[in-house]
């Protein structure tokens, strides 16, 4: 076989696991969809949060060509291992993080929500987000691995991410997060593209349950289209004193 035909291989066992990831979360999508429509309409803001390599999800969730304007970003540099790695590790590990972050976003307990990506979701900072955030009142959407979360050591008495949230999001990812090869997984991690996939097919439920109620969203578009500039003009007025990362 050749190198081409193994990627081939685990391509096409990714795109299974991704049908498989759609069709297990397709009543919780449903619901969350919901959840954001109520937050947007009622000007509120959906925050979102994460760290280590599940701020791709963050990332993919801001300011993004086909992403909902309302998202504030949730980040501290020390979380990204671009600013150094045993550090982000060091710090998702820190108590008290996520009180002092969520506290610095002004989160509103009674019109927004928290969308919290953690493929574990073991550590302090994403397991206390949610449980403080839900002691504000605060509806929170984890994005997470239910069989990760088993298998892992626990860091905080607070639990796990999955038990403080208010509804789940599960990526299926298994343990170690790597998938290839099949019988002793040492490489391509799979919880990236669960997470992006599964907040893409978010923002699908999230468009349709809103058309299908004549309820228009604020949307970005891509600025390198023609009218893309003087589109997003009036999401950024909108949204810019509210969101510091937009300004």
């Amino acid at each position: 076989m050749s190198d081409g035909s193994h990627a081939r291989k685990h391509a096409e066992q990714s795109l299974r696991e991704l049908d498989r990831v759609a069709e297990h979360n397709e009543e919780a999508l449903a619901e969350a969809a919901g959840l954001l429509i109520e937050c947007v309409t009622s000007g509120g803001l959906v925050h979102t949060a994460g760290a280590g390599h599940s701020l791709a999800g963050v990332m993919e969730s801001f300011y993004r060509a086909g992403g909902l304007a309302a998202v504030h970003p949730l980040y501290q540099p020390e979380l990204l291992p671009l600013h150094g790695a045993a550090t982000s590790t060091a710090t998702e590990r820190e108590e008290g993080l996520a009180e002092r972050t969520l506290r610095e976003a002004g989160v509103d307990g009674t019109t927004d929500v928290l969308v919290v990506f953690s493929n574990s979701g073991i550590n302090p900072y994403p397991v206390e987000l949610a449980a403080t955030a839900r002691e504000r009142g605060c509806p929170v959407v984890a994005v997470t691995s239910r069989a990760a979360s088993a298998a892992a050591p626990r860091r905080t008495a607070a639990g796990t991410l999955a038990e403080q949230a208010t509804l789940v999001l599960d990526t299926l990812v298994p343990p170690g997060d790597t998938t290839y090869p099949e019988s002793r997984p040492a490489t391509a991690p799979a919880s990236s593209l669960a997470n992006m996939f599964l907040w893409n097919l978010l923002m699908v439920e999230t468009y349709e349950r809103a058309g299908a109620h004549g309820v228009v969203l604020p949307w970005w578009r891509s600025s390198n289209i023609p009218g893309g500039d003087e589109a997003n003009a009036a999401q950024l007025e909108q949204y810019g004193r509210r969101i510091p990362p937009l300004r």
